[in-house]
C-alpha cells in the first residue's frame, strides 16, 4: 500500500512538473513579439478603415487576498495591486498589468446556506478590457495568465467593418468539503471563450498545453514546481 501511494505521488508530481514546465515555457515564448503590425490598441471609437475590424478583448479573474495562504510565495501577485494578462495575436504580444479592486460577496445566501456563487467571500478582482483594431480575416488569439501558469488559444474570424467582443470567462476549481462548489479560493481551472456571445470551443491540443499546477494549488510545493 505504501509503495502504491509513493508511486501515485511520484506520478502526480511528474505530471505537475510536465504541465507547469510546458505552460510556463509557452507563456514565456508567447510573451515575445515576432511581429508588430497585427493590431493596434484603440482608445476611442471612430470609423473603422476599409479592410479592418475591431475586437474588444474582455477577461477577468478573482484571487484570494494577499497572504491568505501561509505557504504561498511572497512573490505571488495574488491579491496585490496589479495582475498581468497576456494576449498574443498572430505573433504580436501585449502584456497588460491590470489594477485590482477589493471584491466582497456574501459567503451565505438568504437562507443561511453556503453561497454557490464561485466569487463568494472576500478577494481581489482584476478586469481586463482592451479594444483593438486589426485586419479582417482569421486570427489565432493566445491568452495567458503568467502568474497562474494558465494558457489557451482560439481561432476566430472577423468580418470587415464589424465590431466584435472576445470574452474569456473564468471557471474556478472546485472545493469538495463540506460541499462541492466551484470557488475562486481554489484558483483558476480554465476559461470558457465567447466571440460575440457565442461560445468558441477549444481543440484538444490547446487544452493540453494549458496545464496548470492543479496537484499543489497555492502551496510552496506548487510554486517550487512551477
Amino acid at each position: 500500500m505504501n509503495r502504491l501511494l509513493i508511486f501515485f505521488v511520484a506520478v502526480l508530481t511528474g505530471l505537475s512538473l510536465l504541465g507547469c514546465g510546458t505552460t510556463a515555457k509557452e507563456i514565456q515564448a508567447r510573451s515575445q513579439s515576432e511581429k508588430a503590425d497585427i493590431f493596434t490598441e484603440v482608445k476611442d471609437g471612430g470609423t473603422i478603415p476599409n479592410g479592418f475590424a475591431e475586437l474588444t478583448i474582455k477577461a477577468n479573474i478573482k484571487t484570494h487576498i494577499e497572504g491568505y495562504y501561509i505557504l504561498e510565495s511572497i512573490e505571488s501577485l495574488h491579491g496585490k495591486e496589479k495582475y498581468p494578462f497576456l494576449v498574443n495575436i498572430d505573433g504580436q504580444a501585449a502584456r497588460w498589468e491590470v489594477d485590482g479592486i477589493k471584491d466582497i460577496k456574501p459567503a451565505y445566501d438568504s437562507d443561511g446556506k453556503t453561497s454557490r456563487d464561485p466569487e463568494a467571500r472576500e478577494g481581489f478582482k482584476y478586469v481586463l478590457e482592451k479594444k483593438l483594431r486589426l485586419h479582417a480575416g482569421t486570427h489565432k488569439v493566445f491568452f495567458g495568465l503568467p502568474e497562474d501558469n494558465y494558457s489557451t488559444e482560439v481561432e476566430i474570424s472577423l468580418k470587415e467593418g464589424e465590431t466584435n467582443t472576445l470574452e474569456f470567462k473564468p471557471i474556478y476549481r472546485t472545493k469538495r468539503i463540506p460541499t462541492r462548489i466551484p470557488t475562486f479560493m481554489k484558483g483558476i481551472d480554465k476559461y470558457e471563450v465567447f466571440l460575440n456571445d457565442k461560445q468558441v470551443f477549444l481543440n484538444k491540443f490547446s487544452e493540453i498545453i494549458g496545464g496548470r499546477c492543479d496537484a499543489f494549488p497555492h502551496s510552496a510545493i506548487g510554486h517550487a514546481l512551477c
